[in-house]
């Protein structure tokens, strides 16, 4: 109890040093932490703890992915790729193919074209194979005499994709909002087809909106000519003149194969565009198009309007080219953003639009104060008052538990929203409840006869087990609230599991190194408790 080696003491109050450090540019202001973080090294950990969008303000948006959309572009894939697999049989249909609702009809009037034809069209229906629909059975297929062929996708086909379309919105949402400079933006989501946007700090909303709700569907096609077909052409709007102009229907390049774009400006006009880079791939499909057809006008169509159809004077192989549109500087910037994060695999629609004000975070911030000020101070003169000198431990104990959770909040990362607070004040008195227990069981064992270093020893050890048991029942409480909880909850999870490890580690080690020390030196013939 007694023998706490030097390298131990050196350790803690190394390790309460640190943590002071660690939480002293929370402090400061922006402008003087940026202008403190130029002068010290990037690879030391200093930053400012991250305030959630309850406390700082921002933006808080619900989405909902279109259930409509994703199943007309789940059946439109489903046309494309059964006129792919006609066409690589080398199979005649009469009347074209048609697309309505979820399903898609058309007719094979030769029985033996129909023979070979069934067992490619029914791999598109199997999730293992297909790359458009996913999932075991995403689609029914059947077959009359008369020739007449029928795919209708499913329910299940449409809720997977409806599932696989959250997921990859998520992800290019993730891509996106961190693109815009901002800090710890919670995207997650909510129910089956729901998605939470909350960017801290950021009060520029229709920007926010602009940058989420945008597709990005980039496609480069070439402009029909006058005598095509009606059924392979596509009339899309312009954005630079009025009118419609007639676009083929065929994807020569699509912009999954960009692998880069960054705004720039234009060297003969001066006029911001976006430079673009295409993958090996992409770029050899661009240079086999633009090789074929010199002299022809080519269409770059970003979500089915025409934002640029410049003619093609000579082959591009070097898989990079430039976006041109008449646009200003914040277009091309925020173009380029959506290029690089890729497009949204189906539309999104605003459910839930709030913007919270930093003076409402002001006002959370100044209740959390008052309340951990109001609590901390309750604690200490009850600890002072009922343990003396032992109440003094407990209470610088206490003041390191704090430091720890912010530096451990700060190290990690993580964000401190109000119920993260509220975590904190638990903790608070949680800490001391260790505190407590060993000291009870100090005096218990002081009353049963034992000297003082015999009774200083057993509370501590005799104490420990139980310390362990509540912390641990209330750390499992801690992660299940973490996993199956979201937003605010997640938040108080942290802070309450960071407080449980830090209790811990000063309610038994630190309070015991102090106890030591003050042993040592005052040579106690009775416990003051």
């Amino acid at each position: 109890m007694l023998r706490f080696a030097r390298w131990k003491v050196a350790s803690i109050l190394a390790m309460t040093l640190i943590a002071m450090l660690i939480i002293v540019p929370s402090f400061l202001s922006k402008d003087s932490f940026d202008a403190f973080r130029k002068v010290v090294p990037k690879w030391l950990p200093f930053e400012q703890l991250v305030l959630g969008l309850d406390l700082q303000g921002g933006a808080h948006l619900l989405y909902q992915v279109d259930g409509t959309d994703v199943t007309r572009t789940q059946v439109n894939n489903l046309r494309d790729d059964v006129r792919r697999v006609l066409r690589e049989e080398n199979v005649r249909i009469t009347g074209g193919i048609g697309a309505q609702g979820r399903t898609v009809q058309f007719r094979v009037p030769d029985a033996g074209d129909r023979a070979r034809a069934m067992p490619k069209l029914r791999q598109l229906t199997q999730g293992s194979t297909n790359n458009v629909l996913g999932g075991a059975a995403s689609a029914d297929i059947s077959e009359d005499p008369d020739g007449l062929v029928t795919m209708t996708v499913s329910d299940a086909g449409v809720n997977d994709k409806i599932r696989r379309s959250v997921e990859q919105t998520i992800e290019v949402l993730n891509r996106r909002v961190n693109d815009l400079g901002t800090t710890e933006p919670n995207i997650q989501r909510v129910g089956d087809d729901r998605i939470l946007v909350e960017v801290p700090g950021l009060q520029d909303t229709n920007r926010l909106k602009e940058i989420v709700g945008t597709t990005a569907k980039l496609e480069f096609r070439l402009v029909a000519d006058p005598g095509a077909s009606p059924s392979d052409v596509d009339q899309l709007p312009q954005t630079d003149q009025p009118g419609l102009l007639p676009v083929e229907k065929q994807i020569m390049v699509q912009g999954e194969d960009l692998t880069d774009a960054q705004p720039g400006f234009d060297q003969r006009s001066s006029e911001p565009v976006v430079n673009f880079r295409f993958n090996i791939r992409g770029g050899q499909k661009f240079g086999e198009v633009t090789s074929a057809n010199v002299g022809k006008p080519f269409a770059i169509v970003l979500d089915n309007k025409v934002i640029s159809a410049p003619r093609i004077l000579g082959p591009i192989t070097g898989g990079s080219g430039q976006i041109s549109g008449r646009f200003t500087v914040e277009q091309a910037n925020n173009l380029s953003i959506l290029l690089r994060a890729g497009a949204l695999p189906a539309k999104l629609t605003i459910v839930e639009e709030r913007t919270v004000g930093p003076g409402l975070g002001q006002d959370s911030i100044d209740a959390g104060k008052k309340a951990a000020y109001v609590g901390a101070v309750l604690v200490v003169i009850y600890m002072l008052t009922t343990y003396g000198i032992f109440g003094v431990f407990a209470d610088l104990a206490l003041l390191v538990h704090i430091a720890l959770i912010f530096a451990s909040l700060i190290l990690l990362r993580a964000t401190l929203t109000l119920p993260g607070i509220a975590g904190i004040v638990l903790t608070i008195g949680m800490a001391v409840d260790s505190n407590v227990l060993i000291y009870e069981r100090i005096r218990e064992e002081a009353k049963a006869g034992r000297s003082v270093v015999s009774a200083l020893d057993a509370g501590f050890t005799r104490a420990f087990a139980t310390i362990v048991d509540s912390n641990a029942t209330m750390m499992v409480a801690a992660v299940i609230l973490y996993f199956l909880g979201s937003g605010p909850v997640r938040g108080f999870a942290v802070s309450l599991g960071l407080g449980i490890l830090t209790t811990i580690v000063t309610a038994v080690t630190m309070t015991r190194m102090m106890i030591a020390l003050w042993y040592r030196w005052a040579r106690p013939k009775t416990l003051p408790i």
